[in-house]
């Protein structure tokens, strides 16, 4: 408890709280209360010293010469450390009225005695847990001890002082909760905006920013656990640190942004990528497993690319978002087109999601025939939205959409709830139908969720799994999570459901991740189709995957068929089923049911059909 002080100490006392109040660092309110002890005790010469990890460091000493506090900087503290360094290591006051026999003086008495400081009262500054955060010292040039006037002020200002040090630390701890990242130790978001307003205000700014996404860090997190997520990001933020120290933040769970000083123009931004991306390629091992980080930048440029903070920052995001789109691992630098073509793509993002919401998605279907007789073998659901006007549109028209994970998820979900409806819809009214071919995305795979998402529609309404086929590209088997996406479609098969490897050939995917990927379906892409009647390399490939999949003991289906040339030539390579406009065009579900009455399909010849395209 404080002590009960007089007139004086009251004053001091009030004086010390208001300075808190106003915010005032712990080193002024220091040297105040020295000044002001030293009023109230004119005999008495004051000093405060903080202790920091079992060592002195002077905070405040108006009185003592500079060399005085130097010379015990840094002293540890201990048992026979003079007065302040025993009282700290003791934690209670330490009196000594005779420097000159004292045995806690020995090794520091002829520092004192020189300065004419003959006796010494120290007394511990504690917080609230009982640590000893401080030191307070009443010097005395005569040897003696303090009277009960001095040992109040003493008592008081050491109350004063153990509250002046918690509020300091408790305002340390929120302005690092504020303006630093608690993982990584950088600032933070908030510490970035206040970085580049302070740019700002130079007289000639010239500076670069990065934003900095480190990839595939959810695939580590659900992987290889979070400890080594976080471990990762740590990683990732010492190297940034090392290249930018003055500049690296932590904004995000996955993001970082940097400013670059002396900064005017693209390559000298681009010299500093190069430096990152060279300080990324040291392997991280961490909990037996063994990282090499893999990060992708955008930047750009003061001055060339924006003047104030909102744009520079936008414009970071977009070349950072474009990056992600068409070099992810790699840089890409913000340029004035990407404004427009990143505008566009939210744009219909957004346009997509709402068309979600108000469930204006819907499935066409175009047939898949066999192409010994023209019979209807499947269907494929392709996506579409109604606008408001009542036009459809097709998903070539909003595929840019599909770039945001969330609304492609949202997209598949019902897709599968429709086709669902409408299957169960078929059966009812027995009409025939073998299968139905659905599309999923890079973002079905994301959670492990797919397997039960699609049970839940289709068993909801009795409609067998075995009558489902899912349809994924290369790019969904390449996207940086092979093993994942073979895993799940392996569990999807054992449930009676087939894999379609959809555009195969116009990618990136191997034959190794052909036979790897367990797939019953391939499916020639278009632009093969579209050329293979008169381009020889073409007509090779498809030759290629024909035989490739009996080989496999996989169906073969070629798509966009268009003209009777071409499924008479595919015929005789052995195609067994095509799709595309020759045989059908993708109709709603209404069209599509009165189609499936038909029992041998399509029955039309090709002139009709032809006429039909044209009409």
């Amino acid at each position: 408890m404080p002590p009960t002080p007089s007139l004086p100490l009251h004053l001091l006392q009030t004086e010390i709280l208001e300075a808190l109040v106003l915010g005032e660092r712990f080193e002024t309110i220091a040297r105040s209360l020295c000044q002001r002890a030293e009023e109230l005790a004119p005999d008495a010469i004051c000093s405060i010293l903080e202790i920091a990890n079992g060592v002195i460091r002077p905070i405040a000493a108006p009185s003592l010469p500079p060399d005085f506090s130097e010379a015990i900087d840094g002293v540890a503290i201990g048992p026979n450390a003079g007065s302040c360094g025993t009282a700290a290591y003791l934690g209670e006051p330490v009196e000594v009225d005779d420097i000159s026999t004292s045995l806690l003086w020995a090794d520091y008495k002829d520092l004192a005695l020189s300065l004419g400081l003959k006796a010494c009262w120290s007394s511990p500054i504690k917080t609230r847990n009982g640590r000893v955060a401080a030191a307070f010292a009443f010097y005395f040039k005569t040897k003696r001890g303090p009277t009960p006037f001095e040992k109040a002020i003493v008592n008081t200002c050491v109350h004063l002082c153990a509250i002046a040090i918690e509020h300091e630390e408790a305002t340390k701890r929120n302005h690092a909760l504020v303006y630093f990242d608690q993982l990584t130790g950088m600032p933070n978001r908030r510490s970035f905006d206040d970085m580049v307003f302070d740019r700002l205000l130079a007289d000639e700014p010239a500076f670069g920013m990065l934003v900095v996404d480190i990839d595939n860090l959810k695939i580590a997190n659900d992987t290889m656990g979070h400890v080594v997520g976080d471990a990762l990001i740590q990683e990732v933020a010492n190297r940034l640190r090392h290249i930018a120290p003055n500049g690296a933040c932590r904004v995000g769970g996955d993001e970082f942004s940097i400013i670059i000083d002396g900064c005017s123009n693209h390559d000298d931004l681009k010299a500093v990528v190069e430096k990152i991306a060279h300080a990324m390629k040291q392997p991280l091992e961490c909990g037996g497993y063994t990282i090499i980080p893999q990060i992708t930048m955008g930047g750009v440029v003061y001055g060339v690319d924006g003047i104030d903070t909102d744009l520079l920052r936008q414009n970071a995001d977009f070349a950072l978002y474009h990056a992600k789109e068409i070099k992810r691992g790699g840089y890409v630098p913000f340029e004035g087109g990407l404004r427009t073509s990143i505008a566009r793509r939210m744009s219909m993002i957004r346009a997509v999601d709402q068309a979600l919401n108000e469930k204006r998605v819907m499935p066409f279907y175009q047939p898949i025939v066999t192409m010994a007789d023209g019979s209807i073998h499947g269907l494929e659901a392709l996506a579409r939205i109604k606008l408001d006007n009542g036009k459809i549109v097709s998903a070539g028209q909003f595929q840019s959409a599909l770039s945001d994970p969330n609304v492609a998820f949202r997209l598949t979900d019902q897709m599968l709830k429709c086709v669902a409806s409408d299957m169960r819809g078929w059966i009812d009214a027995g009409k025939t139908i073998s299968h139905v071919a659905i599309n999923l995305s890079s973002a079905d795979f994301y959670r492990s969720d797919l397997d039960q998402r699609i049970s839940d529609a289709f068993e909801s309404v009795g409609v067998p799994l075995s009558n489902l086929v899912l349809e994924v590209t290369e790019n969904v088997l390449m996207g940086g999570k092979e093993d994942k996406v073979a895993k799940l479609t392996e569990q999807l098969r054992k449930k009676g459901m087939l894999i379609a490897l959809d555009d195969f050939g116009t990618g990136f995917a191997s034959l190794t991740h052909l036979i790897r990927f367990p797939v019953d379906v391939i499916k020639i892409d278009k632009s093969f189709v579209d050329n293979m009647l008169t381009d020889r390399p073409s007509q090779l490939v498809v030759e290629l995957l024909v035989d490739l999949s009996r080989k496999l003991g996989a169906k073969i289906v070629a798509e966009g068929i268009e003209l009777q040339d071409q499924a008479d030539r595919l015929r005789e390579l052995g195609c067994a089923y095509g799709q595309g406009y020759y045989f059908g065009r993708p109709s709603d579900v209404a069209t599509t049911a009165a189609l499936l009455q038909s029992a041998h399909g399509v029955k039309e010849t090709p002139e009709q059909r032809t006429l039909k395209r044209t009409a």
